[in-house]
């Protein structure tokens, strides 16, 4: 005798495809709820600085757009590195982001022998938020006391006092040491690295006259600038800043061909976020850094908007991992 099982077998198929449209519509409603709680952007630098400056500019606008208070928090050490991995770390819910930047996502790689996190298998980039040309500037009152008025100055100086400036950064690995660095393997002269926390510190550093010189990201120096705490000689982008554009750039300024060691910073999500939540968070940014009065700000402070696509983002980071490890080689700097 023959058992026929076909009523059975259209009884298990059906609860299959029950199943597999209540785990669709379970995910589905999972994406579109997002955010249902506060989200967390990760500032892998201390307070005051520009990476500190952009996520304090876009968090409220994300807040506004999606009705959930994205909240900044700043995780400083180790040149970022310490951010940087707690949020590669991190569940790839969409409710803990980075504030990235060129240190985190250019430079540590070549830079560093042993980097705790990839930036590029760790991540799902959001989008580029803003670029912004560092700018070369000494205590006002030393170099006023030192004669010190430009670059070739500042040049003759150091190599006739080798070792007698300190030269302060957001810490190591960031573009604002290997501007340094690019700039004192360039020129032959020598500076003593002092690596702090963040812009912030270092800045207060060089208000207070504890370090000498720094190669800072424009819009956190600009303040000082205009202060008159800080003398500005020349940034370190391969064009002027509309921002500040008396001030011309480093290789202008001293004849040093092909010089260039601008930031940038932008938004990135643990690998394996929703896509449908990283295309929200970069629609989103895209719009607020689109917007008159955002836009308006950024550029006063010599940073350049951007709000590229994810695809956009992940390629431009690509391409800085293989430029940084140029600079890096060329400038032999290196930390273990």
């Amino acid at each position: 005798m023959t058992l026929k099982f076909k009523p059975f077998r259209r009884l298990v198929l059906a609860i299959c495809a029950g199943v597999a449209i209540v785990s669709i519509a379970n995910q589905a409603s999972a994406q579109t709820s997002w955010p249902s709680k506060p989200v967390r952007i990760v500032v892998p630098f201390a307070p005051g600085g520009t990476t500190d400056i952009l996520a304090r500019a876009v968090a409220p606008e994300l807040s506004k757009a999606f009705g959930q208070t994205f909240i900044v928090d700043n995780r400083a050490g180790a040149g970022g590195n310490l951010g940087a991995d707690m949020v590669a770390k991190s569940p790839a819910d969409g409710y803990t982001l980075l504030m990235g930047t060129v240190g985190t996502h250019g430079i540590n790689k070549s830079l560093y022998s042993r980097l705790p996190y990839d930036p590029q298998k760790d991540f799902a980039p959001v989008t580029l938020v803003a670029g912004v040309p560092n700018v070369m500037v000494m205590n006002a009152d030393k170099a006023k006391a030192l004669g010190i008025n430009n670059v070739p100055d500042f040049i003759r100086y150091a190599k006739a006092h080798p070792g007698q400036f300190n030269m302060a950064s957001s810490g190591n690995g960031t573009s604002i040491h290997l501007a340094g660095e690019l700039f004192k393997s360039m020129t032959g002269t020598y500076m003593t690295h002092i690596p702090y926390s963040g812009s912030g510190p270092a800045m207060m550093g060089m208000v207070s006259g504890n370090v000498d010189v720094m190669f800072d990201n424009l819009p956190s120096a600009m303040p000082q600038i205009k202060g008159g705490k800080l003398k500005a000689f020349a940034v370190t982008s391969a064009q002027r800043s509309a921002a500040m554009p008396e001030l011309p750039t480093i290789e202008e300024a001293a004849r040093l061909k092909g010089f260039e060691a601008s930031s940038w910073f932008g938004l990135l999500a643990p690998a394996g976020t929703p896509a449908d939540v990283v295309s929200r968070l970069q629609q989103e940014t895209a719009k607020a850094l689109g917007s008159p009065a955002i836009k308006e700000k950024l550029l006063a402070q010599g940073a350049i908007p951007s709000g590229n696509t994810p695809q956009e983002f992940a390629r431009f980071i690509d391409a800085e991992i293989a430029k940084w490890a140029q600079v890096v080689k060329a400038s032999g700097a290196k930390v273990d």
